[in-house]
């Protein structure tokens, strides 16, 4: 049996249909789940929220009618519900001594290289501040061309964007079974998938009601994407009060293998999934301190080449011009150029604005091993 305490990071996701009842808020649900967010912080977890619930709660509060809905009514109900549902998390999570900080998310924004970056800094900064980010796909903006339309993958991208190493999905189901149990009465559960193969992926149903836009197969979906970046998951049932303790209880759920850690992952494609767009030089004093964990500071940096961009992959070249690793550059080639030799402190002087102190972050970074 796995415990939840004995991850440094997790990301939960929670479904409308878990959170909101005759587009009313579940109180005392989310009062429960707060109560096993809190226990979870004070044994050292790191908590990220992903829920779903907007559109629920705001079409409620609009009168909007039962069935689908026309985007721009979709949209409206996601901007007032959102509204609800931000104040219902900060009032519930404040009662236990935990700041909450609300970002909304599209698709472009954990896609996109520039906004991939954003976003990672903002919930990793949440999260270094001990506040717990809760996230949401922003309905008010997205249309059917920069959507997710899930929260699983949504979860699941939000997860390896933040090197999380365990994601909850919070479900109306306990976890994977052979067939959808509602229409197989024979069905059998699966506590542990070690890979997600072809036949794993058959045995995924549809999405399971009107406020469910995913099911099983985006559960999967997002399974491979966790499982293929270092992140553990589970499929649990959140249709109980205290669902996260009652997995640590023992409860049934799913459980899918990661294939590796995440910094092991994220260091794996840096090093070898990206093409470079440049170089950096650094001085042998850089090359001693990255060796010791460190990040690249401009100081030690001694040349500039290529045409990059912020958030591109660039080589890290040593004085005597071997490749020594790969990261990714915290600035485009022209502002990398005006700041090599410099301390981080001259950096606001020099562009005009506070930039990163790093010109590559440690977790950024993938350094060849010359034994």
């Amino acid at each position: 049996m796995q415990s939840l305490g004995g991850y440094g990071r997790i990301v939960v996701k929670i479904g409308s249909s878990l959170l909101v009842e005759k587009n009313k808020l579940k109180r005392d649900w989310l009062e429960s789940l707060a109560d096993d967010l809190a226990d979870l912080s004070r044994a050292g977890v790191e908590i990220i929220v992903v829920s779903s619930g907007a559109i629920a709660l705001g079409r409620g509060v609009l009168g909007l009618p039962p069935g689908a809905l026309k985007l721009e009514e979709g949209q409206a109900a996601a901007a007032v519900g959102q509204i609800e549902l931000a104040q219902a998390y900060e009032e519930i999570f404040a009662a236990r001594g935990m700041i909450t900080g609300q970002v909304l998310l599209t698709l472009r924004d954990t896609e996109q290289r520039r906004r991939y970056l954003n976003a990672r800094a903002t919930v990793g900064t949440l999260v270094r501040l001990k506040a717990v980010p809760v996230i949401n796909e922003n309905d008010t903006v997205a249309t059917t061309e920069i959507r997710y339309g899930d929260n699983d993958r949504l979860a699941a991208r939000v997860a390896t964007m933040i090197s999380a190493d365990c994601l909850v999905l919070l479900s109306d189901i306990d976890g994977l079974y052979t067939a959808p149990p509602a229409d197989n009465p024979l069905a059998a559960h699966i506590p542990l998938v070690e890979r997600i193969t072809p036949e794993i992926e058959s045995m995924a149903g549809v999405a399971a009601s009107e406020l469910s836009r995913g099911g099983m197969k985006t559960k999967i979906e997002a399974g491979k994407i966790a499982t293929e970046s270092g992140t553990t998951m589970v499929i649990a049932s959140g249709k109980r009060l205290h669902p996260l303790r009652a997995i640590d209880e023992g409860a049934r759920c799913t459980w899918f293998t990661a294939h590796s850690t995440p910094a092991t992952a994220r260091k794996t494609w840096i090093a070898g999934q990206l093409k470079p767009s440049g170089q950096i030089t650094i001085d042998n004093g850089a090359e001693r301190a990255l060796r010791k964990g460190k990040s690249l500071l401009p100081a030690g940096v001694t040349e500039v080449s290529g045409s990059f961009q912020r958030g591109d992959t660039v080589c890290i070249m040593g004085a005597d011009g071997r490749e020594i690793g790969r990261g990714l550059v915290a600035y485009d080639c022209d502002d990398a150029m005006r700041i090599i030799g410099h301390k981080s402190r001259e950096i606001e002087t020099i562009l005009g604005y506070a930039g990163r102190a790093e010109m590559i972050h440690r977790d950024d970074m993938a350094l060849k091993d010359f034994g």
